[in-house]
C-alpha cells in the first residue's frame, strides 16, 4: 500500500531542474482555448495551471482537452454551469450534464475506462471531477490497496491533480472535499503539495464557517485518517456541529459526529447536551440506519459510556436483530461488545446468531467467534447449532488461534456444561494445542481453560504436574 511521494506532485514547482523540465514537457502537450494567448513560460503554467477568461470564470486546459468550469465561491452550494459554458457546444466543444456524466461514470468499472470516458469530454465543472477521482478509488482501491499504482501516473489524472492542487480555492465545498476523500482513498502523500493545498483550504472555511454539516461531517472523517485523534481541527468541527440543527441531520451525518466525538471527548463530559439532542434525534432514526451504521452508533456509546440512553441503546439493539447476517466481522463484534457493555439479552438476537453463525462459521474470524462464545458464555446461551459449529471449527482450525481465542472457544463449553457430539476430538485437538502453546498462556487464562475442562469431567491429568509446581504458582500470584 505504497504512499505517492511528495516529489510526485511538484512538478508546479519551478526551483529544479527536474521540475521545470517536466513541467515544459507537460505544457508542450496542452492545448489552450483559441482567442486565449498562450503562457510564454513554464513558470506561468506552474503558477497558475489555467487561463483566465475574465473575472469570473477560470477554465483549465490539459491535453486530452478536458476544462474544468469553476464559479466563483459558493461555500454552500454545488457548482452551476455558467452560461458560457453552457454556449461551448457552439464552437465545438463538448459539455456533458451532470447527472448523465454520473450515470456513465457508475458504470465504469476500470480507471482506464473512467480515463477514456474523460478524455471524450472537453469541459466538466469540479464536481464531475471529483466525482471521477472518488469513483477511480472506488475501483482501484480494495483491502490490499491500489490495485493499479500505474494510474497514479496517468497524465489526466495528473493533469486533475494540478487542476485542485492550485485552484483550490475556486473549489465549491463539495468538490474539495470530495477530492480530498478520493486523494486519501487512493493513499496519496499526506504531505504532498496537493494534499496541504486541500487541506489548509479546508482549514481556512472551517474557520470562516463555511461548511455545511454535511461538509464538516466529511472534513471529519478525512481528519481522523490523516491526524488521527489529536487533531485540533476536531475540536473545531465539534465545536460548530454544536451550532447546527440536529433535527435535518442525515444518517450518515449522524454516525460521524458520533465517530468524530468518541475519539475527541474524554467519555463525552465536555459536550454531554450535544450527545443528549444527538441521542434523541437519532432514536428517530433508527429504523434508516444500515447495519455498518447502526454497528458504529453501538461502539459509539459504549466508548463515551452513553449509559443514559436506554430507549437508544434498546432500540439499536432490536434493530440488530435483522442485521445479524449482514454484518461484517468487525460490526459483529462491535454489536456484541454493546450487547455485553448495555446488559442486553434478546431472545429474538440470540434466535438470529443461531441461524447465522453455524453455516457461516467457516469465514467468521475467529475473534469474532470468541465474541459470539462469550457472549453466549455471558449470557447464559446454550445453543447447540452454535456450539457444535464452534467445536467442529475448533478443531479444523485451531493451531492458528491465538491463546485467548483457544480460551475463549473452550471456556463456554464447560461454563454451561455442554458436551458436543465431537466431544472426543474436540479434546484431543485441545491436548495437542496445549501442549505446543502451553508456555505462551497467561496463568490465569489457562487456570480457567483447565477448569472448565474439570467442569465438563474431562480431568487434564498430563497437565496437572505443570500448574502444580512452585514457579507456575508464583506466574500466578503475580511474582
Amino acid at each position: 500500500m505504497a504512499l505517492i511521494s511528495r516529489k510526485s506532485f511538484q512538478l508546479c514547482s519551478s526551483s529544479t531542474p527536474a521540475s521545470r523540465s517536466a513541467l515544459m514537457t507537460l505544457s508542450k502537450r496542452l492545448n489552450f482555448i483559441s482567442g486565449q494567448r498562450k503562457p510564454q513560460n513554464c513558470s506561468s503554467v506552474a503558477m497558475r495551471m489555467l487561463c483566465v477568461k475574465d473575472k469570473s470564470q477560470h477554465t483549465f486546459c490539459r491535453k486530452k482537452h478536458v476544462q474544468l468550469q469553476m464559479q466563483p465561491l459558493s461555500f454552500n452550494e454545488t457548482v452551476c454551469v455558467s452560461e458560457d459554458t453552457r454556449n461551448s457546444t457552439k464552437s465545438g466543444n463538448v459539455w456533458m450534464d451532470e447527472q448523465l456524466f454520473f450515470k456513465k461514470l457508475d458504470n465504469l468499472c476500470t480507471s482506464k475506462e473512467i480515463f477514456y470516458f474523460l478524455s471524450s469530454l472537453e469541459v466538466m465543472s469540479d464536481i464531475m471531477a471529483s466525482g471521477a477521482l472518488q469513483r477511480i478509488s472506488e475501483v482501484e482501491v480494495d483491502d490490499n490497496g491500489l490495485k493499479n499504482p500505474g494510474l497514479l501516473e496517468n497524465e489526466i489524472f495528473r493533469a486533475l491533480c494540478f487542476q485542485f492542487e492550485f485552484e483550490s480555492s475556486k473549489l465549491s465545498n463539495t468538490a474539495l472535499l470530495n477530492a480530498l476523500q478520493a486523494l486519501m482513498k487512493l493513499r496519496i502523500d499526506p504531505q504532498s503539495t496537493l494534499m496541504t493545498s486541500l487541506l489548509s483550504e479546508s482549514e481556512e472555511r472551517l474557520g470562516r464557517g463555511q461548511l455545511t454539516a454535511e461538509n464538516l461531517c466529511a472534513l471529519g472523517e478525512c481528519l481522523l485518517e490523516l491526524k488521527g485523534p489529536s487533531c485540533v481541527m476536531l475540536e473545531q468541527i465539534v465545536n460548530h456541529m454544536q451550532e447546527r440543527d440536529i433535527e435535518r441531520w442525515s444518517p450518515r451525518e449522524i454516525v460521524m459526529v458520533y465517530k468524530i466525538l468518541q475519539v475527541t471527548v474524554r467519555e463525552g463530559k465536555q459536550c454531554q447536551n450535544l450527545l443528549n439532542r444527538l441521542n434523541s434525534v437519532t432514536l428517530h432514526t433508527v429504523s434508516q440506519l444500515s447495519p455498518n451504521f447502526a454497528s458504529v452508533i453501538l461502539n459509539s456509546l459504549v466508548v463515551l459510556c452513553q449509559t443514559q440512553a436506554v430507549p437508544l441503546v434498546t432500540a439499536l439493539c432490536k434493530h440488530s436483530v435483522k442485521h445479524v447476517p449482514y454484518f461484517t466481522d468487525h460490526e459483529l463484534v462491535n454489536v456484541l461488545e454493546a450487547f455485553l457493555y448495555f446488559g442486553q439479552n434478546l431472545q429474538i438476537f440470540a434466535e438470529a446468531l443461531e441461524r447465522h453463525v453455524p453455516k457461516s462459521i467457516c469465514t467468521m474470524h475467529p475473534q469474532t467467534v470468541s465474541k459470539v462464545m462469550q457472549y453466549c458464555c455471558k449470557k447464559m446461551i446454550l445453543s447447540k447449532p452454535i456450539f457444535d459449529a464452534v467445536a467442529e471449527g475448533f478443531v479444523s482450525s485451531a493451531d492458528k488461534f491465538t491463546t485467548d481465542q483457544i480460551a475463549a472457544y473452550i471456556i463456554p463449553f464447560g461454563t454451561l456444561n455442554y458436551l458436543p457430539p465431537s466431544a472426543s476430538s474436540l479434546f484431543r485437538k485441545l491436548e495437542t494445542v496445549l501442549h505446543t502453546h502451553l508456555r505462551h498462556f497467561q496463568p490465569h487464562t489457562l487456570l480457567n481453560l483447565l477448569h472448565s475442562c474439570v467442569l465438563i469431567q474431562r480431568y487434564p491429568v498430563n497437565f496437572l504436574p505443570k500448574i502444580f509446581n512452585p514457579y507456575f504458582l508464583q506466574k500466578l500470584q503475580g511474582k
